[in-house]
């Protein structure tokens, strides 16, 4: 079953915390790690409601922040406000397409490495970062005249 690992931290977390396992947050979990990209709470609603029509939104939008409180999703919050989810996975960043949206993930222990050093230079302890950088995808690029 794909998701084991997942379900049995999400069924952990809902029993320390006096939580009732339901069918609609193993759907909603499930989904949300198929999507495997960025995701509103209105995309993940959609998304779920092929499968479950009757499930509400707000059914979804609280399911994804008891997944970001057990761990299993992180809130993102880029320039345009809106809410995104992503599975919680180690330090990435992000190229974020100011015309079309796309957000796209990287990693570059370059980019690490200098980030330490001005920190070691200016005797400052990095506890956490954000690194976005925000332009145009190599598609938007091609469409600009």
């Amino acid at each position: 079953m794909a998701h084991e690992a997942e379900l049995k931290a999400l069924t952990g977390y809902l029993e320390k915390n006096h939580l009732k396992q339901t069918k609609q947050r193993e759907l909603i979990l499930h989904s949300f790690l198929a999507a495997n990209r960025h995701l509103t709470s209105e995309d993940l609603y959609q998304t779920v409601r092929e499968e479950y029509p009757n499930i509400g939104y707000t059914t979804v939008y609280r399911t994804m922040k008891l997944l970001v409180e057990a761990g299993l999703a992180a809130e993102r919050h880029f320039d345009d406000g809106i809410t995104r989810y992503e599975v919680e996975q180690g330090h990435h960043d992000h190229l974020v397409c100011i015309e079309c949206g796309k957000i796209q993930e990287f990693g570059s222990s370059e980019i690490e490495e200098i980030q330490n050093e001005i920190a070691r230079r200016h005797s400052f302890r990095i506890k956490r970062h954000r690194h976005e950088l925000y332009g145009h995808c190599s598609s938007c690029q091609d469409e600009a005249p």
